[in-house]
């Protein structure tokens, strides 16, 4: 069955502290995830990025390092502890080394973890991230293999040509995916399961002679995989003719096609969404009272709108709700606050700024907002499916341009459009974010992203507004997004969140940059 992108594992979350998605949450599943795969109490690591990859020139200040300490060191993504680790390397007796090298990647963000336990085992593990948090570990000793948090998993390394026995092979379940890689005189087995293993099915390997270490790797992400029913539609058009004959707007469309992807009935994907929509709305909550953190470059600002109306210099609008909501949910990514990655972190403002703002303003009730969360979903789902979340292979146009399109027809959800208007507004919104550039200021993701989160959400709410005026979007959405791989091809490396182009390289941004660092000691 074709792997699909799931709107609660990658479009809506992660859940996560730290100021990129694709830099610290994916960072962070990797290395839980390598923690796993290590099966021994850690003592050691060497994290490496590839010279010629996105990652090494800003890898520490994008977060990526705080996504590995927090995964190594075993702390949860949202816990408090992950903004400052180098007490616990001293309390775990753990040493951790970053280092830039050379190696050979398909991928521009690349990592290799080399890991040692306690008792000397070694392991050396290839992964990438693939944006908005999404993750592979693609290889594990030398040996090719998709691993992507979805899943429960059974590493095995059998020393010695013999290899697997017919026994073994025979003992497994029909329910579990098996696959053996032979390489020289090492034998890897894997086993892969929608279900926890038993333990007696554990116990069963365990008894067997060549196998003398299984590594249990757990899911991390949100949703498990595997339990996936037939989908109603498989492209947006089809979306579009089963919500004519179905007479569904694109919220139900998109709580149908989460439904079918994770095999979780209606209610349980309800109250997720709830649980989403709570901490999107404390994040805002708490960028509004004020966050620091040393590491950033804004000070608080989400607060000043509030105060120019007091001073009479605003009146009080929906559009200045939508400003300060998205600003103080960008304080709180940049502060260290716990958020919700809409669909990264560096765009999680524009979503559920602006569908607060508006959903306060017209007095939507919860599941009101539910739906339009859902009609978000399923856009980023179809986008996902194109070119991803990626900054680093595409720019800012599938991050802010993602966001805008998403929040468009959750907007239209909101003002009660049916699914071709919404799918209209997601159209025309990304159609005016094509080509976008990433081009953090001193490489921290506040300047120009705030602005940018901004003009995503207003661009986002005109562009839903002419959908339920009877605009014509004239160019289809699936062809938008196919638009926006197009044009990602024919941009420079250089605008692709490298910090090597655009305003990353003014002078100003290398004057704050190294202010920054000389508040560090690396």
């Amino acid at each position: 069955m074709i792997k699909l992108p799931g709107i609660f594992n990658d479009v809506i979350g992660p859940v996560m502290r730290g100021p990129s998605s694709s830099h610290t949450a994916a960072s962070w599943r990797i290395a839980r995830t390598a923690i796993d795969i290590l099966n021994d109490r850690l003592v050691k690591a060497l994290v490496e990025f590839d010279s010629d990859g996105a990652w090494a020139p800003n890898y520490r200040e994008q977060g990526t390092t705080i996504g590995i300490d927090g995964g190594l060191l075993g702390l949860d993504i949202a816990d408090e502890r992950i903004r400052n680790t180098d007490g616990l390397y001293i309390e775990k007796v753990i040493a951790i080394d970053y280092q830039v090298s050379s190696f050979t990647t398909s991928h521009a963000n690349t990592v290799r973890l080399t890991l040692w336990g306690i008792s000397e085992k070694k392991v050396e593990i290839i992964a990438v991230s693939l944006g908005g948090g999404s993750f592979e570990i693609r290889s594990v000793n030398g040996f090719n293999l998709i691993l992507n948090g979805e899943w429960y998993e059974l590493i095995i390394f059998i020393q010695g040509k013999s290899g697997i026995s017919e026994e073994l092979k025979n003992s497994i379940p029909p329910d579990i995916e098996f696959l053996v890689q032979q390489k020289e005189e090492l034998t890897l087995l894997k086993f892969k399961s929608s279900f926890p293993f038993s333990p007696e099915f554990i116990i069963q390997l365990q008894n067997y002679p060549e196998i003398d270490d299984i590594s249990v790797v757990y899911p991390i992400m949100p949703v498990i995989a595997g339990r996936q029913t037939e989908m109603p539609f498989d492209s947006l058009q089809t979306l579009l003719e089963y919500a004519e004959k179905n007479n569904v707007d694109l919220g139900e469309l998109g709580l149908t096609y989460e439904m079918c992807l994770s095999g979780l009935n209606e209610g349980e994907l309800n109250l997720k969404m709830v649980d989403i929509i709570q901490i999107i709305h404390r994040s805002i909550d708490t960028g509004l009272k004020g966050t620091y953190y040393q590491d950033r470059i804004l000070p608080q600002q989400s607060h000043l709108i509030e105060k120019a109306e007091v001073e009479g210099k605003l009146k009080d609008s929906v559009m200045n709700r939508i400003i300060a909501n998205v600003t103080a949910l960008m304080e709180s990514k940049s502060g260290m606050e716990v958020i919700v990655a809409v669909p990264t972190a560096g765009s999680c403002g524009t979503v559920g700024g602006l569908l607060r703002a508006v959903s306060e303003n017209i007095g939507s009730d919860n599941n009101e907002l539910v739906k339009a969360y859902f009609a978000a979903g399923v856009i980023g789902a179809f986008f996902a499916q194109g070119p991803g979340f990626s900054a680093e292979e595409h720019g800012c146009q599938v991050e802010c341009g993602a966001a805008s399109g998403m929040a468009a027809a959750a907007v239209v959800q909101l003002l009660g459009g049916n699914a071709k208007q919404a799918l209209g507004a997601a159209s025309m919104a990304i159609q005016n974010m094509i080509g976008l550039v990433c081009d953090p200021v001193a490489d921290r993701v506040e300047v120009p992203c705030l602005g940018k989160n901004i003009s995503a959400a207003v661009n986002a709410y005109s562009s839903a507004i002419m959908a339920i005026s009877g605009f014509d979007e004239v160019i289809p959405l699936d062809q938008v997004i196919q638009t926006v791989s197009r044009v990602s091809k024919s941009m420079p490396s250089c605008l692709k969140c490298t910090g090597k182009g655009g305003l990353s390289i003014t002078d100003t941004s290398i004057i704050l940059k190294r202010q920054l660092k000389e508040r560090h000691i690396w």
